[in-house]
């Protein structure tokens, strides 16, 4: 049962000069930016079928457009049930079991039971660098994995803060944006990707025809569409990934009681990356399931997938 079920009156105010935010409210956005996501990415994937249709083989559009959204159905749905596996594959995970992890299972269970959350799989990613995640599509399928260094660099409180943004993104079903958001930029790529290679291998029509009418202005059409949207996709998904995370630190809150154990957990962070430590080897895909960025920490740039641990700290100040 989500935390917003079991406080439907909760609310926290973000700094001084932010609204106060109903939990419940948090998950019902989150769901709705899912599903925005989804669909303005299958209107995407429909338009490049239909232009690389127009420039290879007008004939096959129907059929390039039917094998478009079964690939994307497909690939999204497997992915979707098994993204806790393949994210911790990814990072080379492995179960918390035995006596040196046992307070690490105890605080999660600790947490899940605050949360009125099924109690998620702990699992440990074996790093140096101060960090966490969490992955699964529902509650009741959730993992929170933690790294090395973050058990031993934090101290126990500082851990309980970061396990409790963790528990906050399962809460409100972050976790399920951040899967599908990551396969739908990902569909989105391969599909541009496939039709700029074609571009270069000549395959299709003859330049004779591309250039004639119809078939050249698709094909400019092809090019944009194939360079532009990848990049206007991914700006959407970090844009609202930015914006969940202020929402997990608000969540740790909620959960502690108390913002000074996250903040400094978040100065740990802070200083660990500033120091030259070297970062983790994430993909891409994996990166915004962290707790602070593992790609990027040092640079602020669109791009990012987190907001800047200085503003984190500002926000959390402000509580």
């Amino acid at each position: 049962m989500p935390v917003a079920e079991c406080r439907p009156r909760c609310e926290l105010t973000l700094s001084s000069s932010m609204e106060k935010i109903s939990f419940f409210d948090q998950i019902e956005k989150n769901k709705k930016n899912s599903y925005f996501l989804i669909f303005f990415v299958f209107i995407v994937l429909i338009g490049l079928g239909f232009v690389f249709s127009q420039v290879f083989d007008p004939g096959a559009t129907f059929i390039i457009l039917i094998f478009s959204i079964i690939f994307s159905i497909s690939y999204t749905v497997g992915t979707y049930y098994y993204s806790d596996k393949i994210a911790l594959a990814s990072v080379g995970a492995t179960p918390a079991v035995g006596e040196q992890y046992s307070r690490l299972r105890n605080r999660v269970e600790g947490l899940s039971m605050a949360a009125g959350l099924p109690k998620p799989g702990v699992y440990v990613m074996h790093s140096p660098e101060i960090n966490a995640f969490a992955t699964g599509r529902d509650p009741e399928h959730s993992v929170i994995c933690v790294t090395d260094g973050a058990l031993q660099r934090l101290t126990e409180p500082e851990l309980e803060g970061v396990l409790a943004h963790e528990m906050s993104h399962v809460a409100n079903y972050d976790i399920r944006f951040v899967t599908l958001a990551a396969v739908m930029v990902g569909i989105i790529s391969i599909a541009s990707q496939l039709f700029l290679r074609s571009m270069w291998l000549g395959g299709g029509r003859s330049n004779d025809e591309r250039r004639g009418g119809g078939g050249a202005i698709f094909l400019v059409i092809g090019i944009i569409l194939a360079i532009l949207a990848p990049i206007v996709v991914k700006l959407v998904q970090l844009a609202i990934s930015r914006r969940r995370e202020y929402m997990a630190d608000a969540g740790s809150v909620q959960l502690t009681r108390y913002p000074g154990n996250l903040i400094s957990a978040l100065k740990k962070i802070k200083a660990y990356y500033e120091g030259g430590a070297p970062h983790a080897k994430v993909s891409d895909a994996v990166a915004p399931m962290f707790f602070a960025d593992p790609l990027h920490a040092r640079f602020v740039n669109l791009f990012n997938t987190h907001p800047p641990i200085e503003d984190r700290i500002k926000v959390l100040e402000a509580m």
